[in-house]
C-alpha cells in the first residue's frame, strides 16, 4: 500500500449506483493520491486481486504513459483510473487490446456528448488535434491466461504545464471542457468508461480485434495522411497511414508497399 495515499473525492457507493447490476463486476478502491494507479494495481494483481478490480486517484505523483512518459494529472482537472481484466489466451490473443480499449472509450465520450473523438494508434485519444487522454496496458501471463492492467488517463480541463513541458508532448494536450460546458460529472463520466470497457473487453475476450477493427478505423484521424513512424527517437520509416490490421498492426504504405509495424510512435510529417 502507498502510504502517501488519502481519502478520494470519487465516492465509490454513489459510482457503485451509477453502475446498475454491472457493479457486481466491480470491485473498486479509491485514493486521493498516489504514485500511479497501475504500479500499485499490478501489485495487487500478483497478490490475487480479481478481474474488474478497479482503483481510481485525484491525483497521480508518477503516472505513467508509453515508453516511460508521464502523464499529468491534478484533482478535478482530470480522471485517471486503472482496471484489472484477466483474459483468456496467450500474449498473441491480445493483440490489437489497446486499439479495443480505445473505441471503448470513445463509445464513452460520445456518449456523454463530446463530439469528434478521434483515435490515434497505437493508444492516444484526440479532440482538435490534441491529446485528450492516454492508454496503458501492461500484461502478465497467469496460469489460467493473460492479466492486463488497463489504466486509462483523460483531461476534463486543460492542465496547466509549461513552454518546457509542452515540448515533452508529441501532442499538444486538450480537454473535454473545449466541447463541453460543463464537462461531465466525473462519477457518471467513470461509470459509462467501465460499462463500456466492460462491453467491448468482453467482445474482445470471445473474438479478439478483428470484430472491433471497423469501429476503430471509423474514429482513425490519420487515415490516408503522410505520417513518420519513430522508434527511440529515431526515424524507423515513412508512408501513408492505413489504418489498423486485423490484429492491431499499423499498416504503412511506404516505398516498399504495405508494411505492417507493430511498436512505435507517430508523428505527422511536416511538408
Amino acid at each position: 500500500m502507498d502510504h502517501a495515499c488519502r481519502p478520494c473525492q470519487i465516492d465509490a457507493a454513489r459510482l457503485s449506483l451509477l453502475l446498475g447490476p454491472a457493479q457486481c463486476r466491480f470491485t473498486v478502491e479509491t485514493l486521493r493520491e498516489c504514485s500511479s494507479t497501475s504500479t500499485l494495481l499490478l501489485e495487487r494483481a500478483r497478490q490475487g486481486a480479481p478481474s474488474g478490480a478497479l482503483l481510481v486517484a485525484d491525483q497521480q505523483t508518477a503516472g505513467r504513459g508509453r515508453r516511460g512518459r508521464s502523464w499529468l494529472s491534478s484533482p478535478e482537472a482530470g480522471l485517471t483510473f486503472s482496471l484489472l481484466w484477466h483474459i483468456p489466451g496467450d500474449m498473441a490473443r491480445l493483440a490489437g487490446l489497446s486499439l479495443a480499449v480505445g473505441v471503448a472509450v470513445a463509445r464513452s465520450l460520445e456518449a456523454c456528448g463530446v463530439a469528434g473523438v478521434g483515435l490515434k494508434w497505437p493508444n492516444d485519444i484526440l479532440l482538435d488535434g490534441g491529446k485528450v487522454g492516454g492508454i496503458l496496458i501492461e500484461l502478465e501471463a497467469t496460469p489460467g491466461g493473460m492479466l492486463a492492467v488497463i489504466g486509462i488517463g483523460l483531461n476534463l480541463q486543460m492542465p496547466a504545464v509549461g513552454a518546457e513541458e509542452l515540448q515533452e508532448f508529441l501532442h499538444r494536450p486538450a480537454a473535454l471542457a473545449q466541447r463541453l460546458s460543463p464537462v461531465p460529472e466525473r462519477h457518471q463520466l467513470l461509470a459509462q468508461l467501465l460499462l463500456d470497457l466492460a462491453a467491448v473487453l468482453d467482445d474482445f475476450s470471445a473474438t479478439g480485434f478483428p470484430a472491433l477493427r471497423s469501429e476503430w478505423q471509423a474514429r482513425h484521424v490519420w487515415q490516408d495522411r503522410q505520417v513518420r513512424l519513430l522508434n527511440g527517437g529515431l526515424l524507423d520509416r515513412e508512408g501513408i497511414c492505413l489504418g489498423a490490421d486485423a490484429d492491431g498492426a499499423l499498416l504503412l504504405l511506404t516505398a516498399n508497399g504495405v508494411e505492417r509495424c507493430l511498436s512505435g510512435d507517430l508523428s505527422l510529417q511536416v511538408a
